[in-house]
């Protein structure tokens, strides 16, 4: 089959914000304060960050290709400045549908908020949304597209709506275990399912992370801790499986990184920052063939 066989695409009106919204919090890694401005911007700007406490108030896209390291979060970065823990605000804008916007921030990391993406959801509400001008073109998958390694598997099939489905297997954990959830991505499923799911992780794993200050923000207000068969949050956890609907969560905000709107169902087990973002790049590069051989 030749690369022209394997996409359609279909064109739509590209989104910003109508207004200027603004929030500030601590870092989950960093435990620095930080604060975020999401600004509109104009048609093919695509989501930029851009560090405005650093001199000249540096710009960084949004993309792939910028993905630095993936320790717990992902960071993108390029030799001179980065910007850690992007992929709860890129969830929230990709789920969104927004394609043109200036993400300034004070400070290296997002700010960690509830550990989940619902403030970032209620900053999206509150500033508005617009419909542009111009039109962007989305990728239609006319065959799948695949990311493997060990245990790990991630594939894109051709599907008729933006759809993810996530197994998470913790075999040591006798709380978490396996858990599975399938849904359709918009906004308001995703409000509704996915954007209150906290970060999560297992008591054993954490404490060393504490101890050696990779987590200098970390608490029970913006994670949920898991040691043995319990739930160490006094609140408990929001959803009966809350913790494959945070993967969820973070697989829709590093997808974000590829850069252009596709439509697929994504199937993803185990997969974590490292995979999800090599996968981004797969598809980036799928799509790139696709332009090359449609040229």
């Amino acid at each position: 089959m030749s690369h022209t066989d394997k996409f359609s695409t279909s064109r739509k009106h590209q989104r910003s914000l109508k207004n200027s919204v603004s929030l500030s919090g601590m870092g989950l890694f960093t435990g620095m304060k930080s604060e975020i401005k999401l600004r509109p911007a104009p048609e093919g700007t695509g989501i930029v960050f851009q560090r405005m406490d650093l001199p000249n108030k540096p710009t960084l896209p949004a993309l792939a290709e910028y993905v630095q390291e993936t320790p717990r979060c992902t960071i993108l970065g390029t030799d001179n400045f980065k910007v850690q823990t992007v992929e709860h605000i890129l969830s929230a804008l990709k789920a969104h549908d927004i394609d043109n916007l200036i993400i300034e921030i004070e400070g290296p990391e997002i700010p960690s908020c509830d550990g989940s993406a619902l403030p970032f959801v209620e900053l999206i509400e509150k500033a508005g949304i617009v419909s542009q001008s111009k039109t962007k073109k989305i990728h239609h998958l006319e065959t799948p597209i695949f990311w493997s390694k060990g245990d790990v598997h991630l594939v894109a099939l051709p599907s008729e709506e933006f759809r993810i489905s996530y197994t998470l297997n913790y075999p040591n954990s006798e709380l978490l275990k396996s858990q599975f959830f399938t849904v359709h991505v918009d906004e308001e499923t995703y409000k509704e399912e996915i954007a209150s799911a906290r970060t999560f992780s297992l008591y054993e794993e954490v404490v060393p992370l504490i101890e050696k200050g990779n987590i200098k923000g970390g608490r029970l207000d913006n994670a949920v801790i898991i040691k043995g068969d319990s739930v160490l949050n006094p609140e408990g956890v929001r959803y009966e499986n809350e913790m494959v609907r945070h993967k969820i969560l973070d697989l829709i905000g590093d997808l974000a990184l590829v850069g252009q709107s596709f439509i697929a169902h994504v199937i993803a087990i185990r997969s974590g920052h490292f995979s999800n973002t090599s996968f981004a790049k797969e598809l980036v590069n799928s799509f790139k063939m696709e332009t090359h051989v449609n040229v």
